[in-house]
């Protein structure tokens, strides 16, 4: 709906030529000059019989327009007639929108091609003009056109949305003295820059990780049985961290494979050979190390043929980090350790049958990561707090690792998918960073949950693996929650991450009803009670949440292992609970009370609420043959004494005879004290009587 004003002249008297029309401050290929209908004339409006009339002009609205400073017009976008506004509507919405601020008035009127009209506001003083868009009025149509059409209708368009989230302040003084991301966002070298700015500042610490052979990476490791530890410095002089002697709660290095159980590809293989074994023309997601984000249009062909090419003929810095294996010829030469094997989730939980070709599994176990020289890759978390194993083949990497405590893990979530990741480096945010470097024929261990960055010096080849384990769940389920938090990608997540918990769950509960009990570890007691809590959740929601939460939750269960998911769930928390030596607890977690809590005589303490016994910190039981025989006895009923004779309180003589069934077993249960080491050995004889 076109819009015009009338005002008077400046304020020196002098009127505004034509030949100073603001025309000429638009470009004469977005606009034209619109000469179909009777623009207003800017005039002194001094009595009614000196205004310019409309067709909808009465008397009373020529009389108000006699002292008015200025007045709009309006044109039908129907018939192209003018119209006053003051006379063809209430004037609100032009005056509210063309509104100027004070010696600011309206003059010509102009048109671009899409027909949006726009108004330029003069300074009346300078004759400077300045553009007003008017965007609000869609259509306006007179009197007349309305009574003729019902479809004539005045519309208004939608107000542009304006953005309520903050935009990022950054500090360019911080930038430019090297402590943020001030480089071009196309330098694929600007990570490294800030590495060695920091390097430089001393802030980045050296490598105090314990290295290991790769025969003590073995069960006596995990469960903290070994004796044999040095307990001097680390690498560099640097003081050990209170974690060092636990299995899987920092990164260990190996420097050669002897021992590990680890099979990998012959020193010789090349990427070409790679592209060979898995198939020129299979798709590939190249990573762009400037940018950190995907590069299209990639195959291994291609790859292998970048991957020949000097360093100086590479017009950008690429990476290969998520090519996964499995299943190919390249995949039969190649092993991981045996730690990995027996620790790995999806190896000993996943159900054999449902691997392999034709299968949908979490095929994360086999991946070939290939990069070439100045690849850098970001500050990151493997999914769901998965451990990795990591063994170069050929090359170098430096790895900066950060430890993750509750405090940088928070750091990291703050970082993570904000526009601090380009403003800020992440080591700055957290206690401290560790470098470690490899080299060819070095073996990495990298527990759940560190945040780690890798720099590629040389051109590299490296295999390894990704895995979930039972030493650390919790650990685990808190990254995943990071993951959420973040709205990380589904294709970025652990795949398949609630159906295998539901097979690990039920390996586990079974493990719990044997007659053996599983003898786990307290670690390991600690991971399931953690993996039930996470099953109970999911029950909840199969029972309580809406259909789509509902229909998710029962296509997560596996069908074939799991029959009734919310009481395996329940039941492994009860039974993980019992063997931790936890009172008996309802779903909401309160120990369950059927009594009102009395005064018990003597100097016995009470059943206090709050009371969990302390936790044992291993167990172990060992089982004798079962031994049979003919022994008199009494069935029960069969005399009223049947229970004393049997508890011993008779003679024991009489009887018709039956078969004897007699079982020993040891239990041994071991925790720390304040003072040492407390051992319990009970000692049983189980006997049933069948007659």
């Amino acid at each position: 709906m076109p819009v015009a004003s009338t005002a008077p002249a400046g304020p020196e008297g002098a009127s505004i030529p034509a030949a100073e029309s603001p025309a000429s401050a638009v470009p004469t290929a977005n606009v034209q000059v619109t000469t179909g209908h009777p623009s207003p004339t800017p005039t002194t409006a001094t009595n009614a019989s000196q205004v310019e009339s409309c067709p909808a002009c009465t008397p009373e609205t020529r009389e108000q327009m006699s002292t008015s400073r200025k007045e709009s017009w309006i044109q039908c976008d129907h018939c192209s007639a003018w119209h006053h506004w003051r006379c063809a509507g209430n004037g609100e919405d032009v005056e509210m929108i063309a509104k100027c601020r004070h010696y600011f008035h309206i003059y010509p009127l102009f048109f671009d091609r899409s027909f949006r009209f726009r108004i330029f506001v003069l300074y009346s003083t300078h004759h400077e003009a300045i553009i007003h868009i008017f965007h609000s009025i869609e259509t306006r149509y007179c009197k007349p056109c309305t009574e003729v059409s019902p479809a004539h209708v005045t519309t208004l368009k939608t107000p542009a949305r304006k953005s309520a989230r903050k935009k990022p302040v950054r500090d360019y003084a911080q930038l430019n003295a090297g402590y943020g991301m001030a480089y071009s966002a196309n330098d694929p070298h600007r990570f490294k820059r800030v590495v060695e700015a920091r390097e430089e500042a001393g802030k980045i610490k050296p490598n105090r990780f314990r290295k290991m052979q790769g025969g003590d990476l073995d069960e006596d490791w995990l469960n903290g049985e070994r004796d044999d530890w040095d307990d001097g410095e680390g690498e560099g002089g640097t003081s050990k961290s209170p974690e060092w002697k636990e299995a899987m709660k920092e990164p260990v290095i190996i420097e050669k494979p002897d021992g590990l159980g680890m099979q990998m590809p012959p020193e010789g293989l090349t990427v070409e050979h790679v592209a060979e074994y898995i198939g020129e023309d299979v798709p590939l997601e190249v990573m762009d190390c400037a940018t950190q984000s995907a590069s299209p249009g990639w195959n291994l062909g291609k790859w292998a043929d970048y991957y020949e090419l000097e360093a100086s003929k590479r017009d950008k810095i690429l990476n290969v980090i998520s090519l996964e294996i499995s299943g190919t010829e390249l995949a039969d030469m190649i092993l991981p350790p045996k730690i990995v094997r027996d620790l790995d989730w999806v190896e000993n939980f996943w159900p054999g049958t449902r691997k392999g070709k034709g299968h949908a599994y979490p095929k994360v176990q086999l991946y070939c990561l290939m990069g070439v020289a100045g690849a850098w890759t970001d500050w990151h978390i493997d999914f769901a707090g998965s451990s990795v194993y990591y063994h170069i083949l050929h090359g170098s990497k430096i790895f900066y690792f950060i430890r993750p405590t509750p405090a940088n893990l928070a750091a990291y979530e703050k970082w993570s998918g904000s526009e601090l990741q380009y403003q800020a480096w992440l080591g700055d945010m957290v206690d401290e960073v560790v470098k470690v470097e490899l080299v060819a024929g070095n073996t990495m261990i990298i527990p759940s949950g560190w945040i780690h960055a890798v720099y590629t010096p040389v051109d590299t080849l490296v295999f390894g693996g990704n895995f979930l384990q039972s030493y650390d769940v919790a650990m685990q389920f808190r990254i995943r929650e990071i993951e959420i938090a973040t709205q990380v990608p589904k294709k970025f997540t652990f795949p398949m991450f609630t159906k295998l918990c539901w097979y690990v769950g039920d390996k586990y509960l079974r493990d719990l009803k044997s007659p053996s009990g599983g003898g786990f570890g307290s670690r390991v007691l600690e991971g399931v009670l953690r993996l039930s809590d996470y099953l109970v959740s999911e029950a909840r929601m199969l029972e309580n949440g809406n259909d789509q939460q509902k229909k998710e939750a029962k296509e997560q269960i596996p069908s074939d292992r799991v029959k009734d998911g919310p009481a395996m769930a329940r039941e492994l928390r009860w039974r993980v609970k019992q063997a931790m030596g936890y009172s008996s607890e309802d779903e909401s977690g309160r120990v369950k009370r059927t009594l009102k809590r009395r005064r018990i005589d003597g100097n016995e303490p009470g059943p206090f609420r709050h009371f969990r016994p302390k936790t044992w910190d291993g167990m172990n039981i060992q089982r004798e043959e079962e031994e049979e025989s003919l022994v008199k006895g009494y069935s029960a009923g069969e005399r009223p004494d049947w229970i004393e004779w049997w508890t011993g309180m008779n003679d024991n003589s009489g009887g018709k005879e039956g078969k004897m069934i007699k079982r020993r077993e040891t239990e041994v249960r071991v925790r720390k004290t304040q003072k040492g080491i407390e051992r319990h050995v009970i000692r049983r004889s189980i006997e049933e009587w069948i007659n």
